[in-house]
């Protein structure tokens, strides 16, 4: 996360306290990293409203330049982007799961990166693919996680978001047998939406739909916007 340049004692701590936050997620991204890939790099084979969105969004964007896939894993959301004709790379706070995007997709770029300070330049994508990527994140982070997506984005650039719905924070001891301490966030479109509009969005589409088969994913009712940057395209 960005840190702070003034010295008040209380926005110094918040900072240390976020990126104590950000490491410990990271942390347990890189201890699950092996069992995520293969329980989940294929997960989209099941699910077609999902497939058909991400066709939906690389046609829109087209030519127009190249689409980031935010909170990559193992890089399947990506491959499928590319698959689709678009021009994509990927990015992931968790150096274990770039190792296993990179290993099952290495025709395509992936990079470590903070998604709320990300290293590229304003205005310099066409696209931004955000599957689950705010799952993690805390109701105080998303206006900046927002904000950076809009900043990236060229004019008239498209935002692909998907989330759990609801109201619950899930604070699993462990997941695949692994130990973990990182919080999963659920949340309501009426809440995402005018976080979007404020960071410069506008709503183009929502869709929301129930779960798929146990079998297929978590059993959680899941959420789409369709959002563009302001400006002309």
């Amino acid at each position: 996360m960005k840190t702070p340049t003034t010295r008040s004692g209380g926005i110094e701590v918040q900072a240390a306290e976020d990126e104590e936050r950000l490491a410990a997620v990271r942390a347990d991204y890189d201890r699950i990293a092996d069992e995520y890939t293969a329980r989940l790099a294929n997960e989209l084979d099941g699910k077609p409203l999902d497939r058909e969105l991400l066709l939906r969004c690389a046609a829109a964007v087209g030519r127009r330049g190249a689409v980031c896939d935010l909170g990559c894993g193992p890089g399947h959301v990506a491959r499928f982007l590319r698959d689709a004709g678009a021009t994509v790379f990927g990015v992931d706070l968790s150096p274990r799961m770039l190792e296993q995007a990179r290993r099952l997709n290495p025709s395509i770029p992936f990079y470590e990166a903070n998604m709320l300070a990300l290293d590229l330049p304003g205005g310099s994508l066409a696209g931004v693919v955000a599957f689950y990527s705010i799952v993690n994140l805390p109701p105080e982070w998303l206006p900046a996680a927002f904000s950076e997506m809009a900043r990236v984005l060229m004019p008239g650039g498209l935002l692909l978001l998907a989330f759990h719905v609801g109201d619950a924070i899930v604070c699993p001891p462990e997941l695949w047998g692994k130990p973990i301490a990182m919080e999963f966030f659920c949340y309501r479109p009426a809440a995402i939406e005018p976080l979007l509009r404020q960071a410069g969005f506008g709503i183009e589409e929502v869709i929301e739909r129930e779960p798929y088969a146990p079998e297929v994913e978590h059993q959680s009712r899941r959420a789409y916007i369709f959002a563009r940057k302001s400006g002309a395209a």
